[in-house]
Order: structure tokens, then C-alpha cells, then sequence
């Protein structure tokens, strides 16, 4: 995946990953590992910079009908439940 440009310097996800359809709920799922839920464990150019990437995958989102999903989750095991619900 290609860095993200932001105000605050490149952003680079920690996991995109791409399914085939009937498989799992989103299409394209792109996720930052935070090692927390809480956005009180994040500070400064780290947070900002996934304020923003937020912002640019909401976008992306509106732009391709729901088939692109950014999320934040704590580990791997959070990242495939939410792909497989």
C-alpha cells in the first residue's frame, strides 16, 4: 500500500486486505493496529495523523458505495471478527 500523505507526514496503515467477494462482509478492509481501543493511548503526530486517515477512507468510502472500511482495532483477532460479521 502507498503511503498516505496528511499534514502531519505519510500515514501508512498496518494491515489492507482485499477479499472476494461472498466471502466476508467489506470488499476492501484497511486497519490500523493501535494496541488499544481508546484513543486516550494515542497521542500527538500518531493520532493526528489517523484523524486524518480517517477522514480520507470516509471519503473513499462515500465515493465506492461502503465497499472500502477503515478501522481501528486492537490486534488481529479484532480485526477478523469484524470482517467476518
Amino acid at each position: 500500500m502507498s503511503l498516505i500523505p496528511t499534514p502531519v507526514g505519510d500515514y501508512n496503515p498496518d494491515w489492507a486486505i482485499a477479499f472476494h467477494e461472498g466471502t466476508v462482509k467489506h470488499i476492501y478492509f484497511v486497519a490500523e493496529t493501535t494496541g488499544t481501543m481508546s484513543t486516550l493511548g494515542i497521542k500527538g503526530i500518531e493520532k493526528a495523523k489517523i484523524d486524518c486517515a480517517t477522514r480520507f477512507f470516509d471519503m473513499l468510502t462515500a465515493r465506492h458505495n461502503g465497499e472500502v472500511v477503515y478501522k481501528q482495532v486492537d490486534g488481529f483477532d479484532k480485526l477478523m471478527q469484524l470482517v467476518s460479521t
